[in-house]
């Protein structure tokens, strides 16, 4: 689950669409729509309120947002990658109040001090340069009294359907194909979190474990549309049908516990750290 590198037009495997694309239509309905939900359970999102989704992606988050504020309210996406940003754009055209899209660094935001009430990042904290500076940056954006709200995975010991994609995909393909999918689970505590909000000035902070899953429809759709929604996909696409097939029958073996009559399911973990800014 890496990352998207900006669109491209690899083909092959059925790969039909660039990364940013398939990102939405594979990963944000399984695995982001729902942990959006959960995030905004533990944060309130107010009427009027102004809401910041730094590294938005292709805007699940801000597009959950937009609900919740309402015409008197406004929400900003922010990501560095202009591919997402263009899917983001488009699949939001619809909804009121409209959401601004801006391309930047989370750790150079664009905004004045104070500027937003809530102030959103999930599941990306962990693909930045530096999180330090970034969670200082969303803590000098964020007005007295407003909301931070982060997520983060867990390790990877916790994501058994990863663990075994990423080892299947470091034996079939090659060593940096399996640390790409390791890469969105940093072996990071829920301490380590709560000493980054607050050296960033934020004093208040909870740290919560959810508990969710994630269910493809096959273990093959499982490795392609994961492979489709990253970089990943040039890599697999290049390399021979046998291989694939070889890729894809490691992983079934190794998830047979997971295994149902409706596809498969592996369970997933979060952090998610709400912090409350009082001056």
């Amino acid at each position: 689950m890496p990352k998207p590198s900006p669109p491209d037009e690899s083909t092959g495997w059925q790969v039909e669409q660039n990364a940013s694309e398939a990102y939405e239509k594979y990963l944000v309905p399984p695995i982001f729509a729902p942990w959006a939900d959960r995030l905004f359970e533990t944060i309130d999102v107010n009427e009027g309120d102004r809401v910041l989704d730094v590294a938005c992606g292709t805007g699940i988050v801000a597009r959950r947002a937009a609900s919740r504020v309402g015409t008197g309210g406004s929400v900003v996406g922010l990501d560095i990658n202009e591919g997402m940003l263009v899917v983001a754009e488009k699949t939001a055209a619809d909804i009121q109040p409209s959401i601004e899209w801006r391309q930047a660094d989370a750790t150079d935001l664009p905004f004045s001090e104070k500027q937003f009430d809530v102030v959103c990042c999930q599941q990306s904290l962990q693909f930045f340069d530096d999180p330090a500076v970034a969670v200082e940056e969303m803590q000098r954006v964020l007005a007295p009294g407003g909301r931070m709200s982060l997520s983060v995975w867990r390790s990877l010991d916790y994501h058994p359907g990863y663990v075994v994609l990423a080892d299947a995909l470091e034996r079939h393909i090659g060593d940096e194909a399996g640390e790409m999918m390791r890469s969105p689970f940093p072996a990071w505590e829920g301490e380590d979190l709560r000493t980054l909000v607050q050296a960033a000035g934020i004093v208040d902070v909870s740290i919560t474990i959810e508990i969710g899953s994630v269910r493809y429809p096959s273990v093959e759709e499982f490795v392609r549309r994961e492979s489709a929604s990253s970089p990943l996909a040039e890599a697999i696409a290049a390399v021979g049908r046998e291989v694939r097939d070889e890729l894809v029958l490691e992983v079934e073996d190794s998830l047979h516990a997971y295994i149902d009559d409706e596809g498969v399911i592996s369970p997933m973990e979060s952090y998610v750290v709400t912090a409350d800014k009082n001056q």
